[in-house]
This record gives C-alpha cells, sequence and structure tokens, in this order.
C-alpha cells in the first residue's frame, strides 16, 4: 500500500452561520424551498462538530430540520438528504435574563466531501428569528 501523502490530522477551524436568521416556515421534508446554507466544505473536505441555534427575540416554538446537499441546487430534491430534526423551544425576549440555546452535536462530527453543504430550515414561522452557528473544520 502506497504511503499516505495527504494526511488530514491538521484542521483548520472553521466558524460559519446563516447570512440572516431563521424566520420563515418551511415545510418540505426533501431541502427545497428556502433553506439557509449556514456550512460549505473546503477544497479537501470539512467535518462539522454542532450547530447552535440562537433566538434573538420573542418566538414560538419550531422545528430545525438540517438536509446535506450535494453542492448542486438545493432545489432539486434528489440533491439534499435530511439528516437531523431538533426541537427549538419557545423563547421570550428579556434583558434580565439568558435565551435558551439549542445545540445540535454530531457524533464523531460529522464529515463533509468537498463543496457540500449543510442547510438549515424551520418547520414554523417565527417573529424575531433564530441565529443558526456552524463549528467544524477544513481538512
Amino acid at each position: 500500500m502506497p504511503a499516505n501523502t495527504n494526511p488530514i490530522f491538521v484542521l483548520t477551524p472553521i466558524v460559519i452561520w446563516g447570512t440572516t436568521p431563521l424566520t420563515t416556515a418551511n415545510t418540505a421534508k426533501d431541502g427545497t424551498g428556502t433553506v439557509l446554507t449556514v456550512f460549505t466544505a473546503g477544497a479537501s473536505g470539512s467535518r462539522v462538530e454542532k450547530l447552535i441555534f440562537v433566538p434573538i427575540g420573542t418566538n414560538v416554538q419550531t422545528v430545525a430540520r438540517v438536509f446535506i446537499n450535494n453542492g448542486s441546487s438545493s432545489g432539486v430534491a434528489a440533491n439534499n438528504s435530511l439528516i437531523a430534526e431538533i426541537t427549538i423551544p419557545a423563547s421570550t425576549l428579556t434583558e434580565t435574563a439568558q435565551q435558551v440555546v439549542t445545540e445540535l452535536v454530531f457524533a464523531d462530527d460529522l464529515k463533509l466531501p468537498a463543496t457540500y453543504k449543510l442547510n438549515v430550515v424551520i418547520g414554523t414561522t417565527v417573529a424575531a428569528g433564530i441565529q443558526c452557528t456552524a463549528l467544524g473544520g477544513d481538512f
């Protein structure tokens, strides 16, 4: 067997977030419709440790759905795969207590090939919005 000339032991840390908060419901379970891309894998692939969801005001309870996209149009259902769902509890804006932070941790990290994406949607329209941040690294 030839020697590994491209080891992947060193990772470049990556922190990426959606450019706008999640506010609008998308009930499609195939990854189509309005999606928020929260992570795009680098040229040698990437790993994602977790997604962090933080409400930015008063919202009703909803569910966040996470899709892997193969780097092509998310408008084509065959390019997407639903991999996780997590409940985001209702929140009330306050200046005296912290908002409830919800984390979706990927066991053993989620490995993505080059240019693959993580897209997120919510099941119910919310008033203030939910910020989603991804923590991971590029190989």
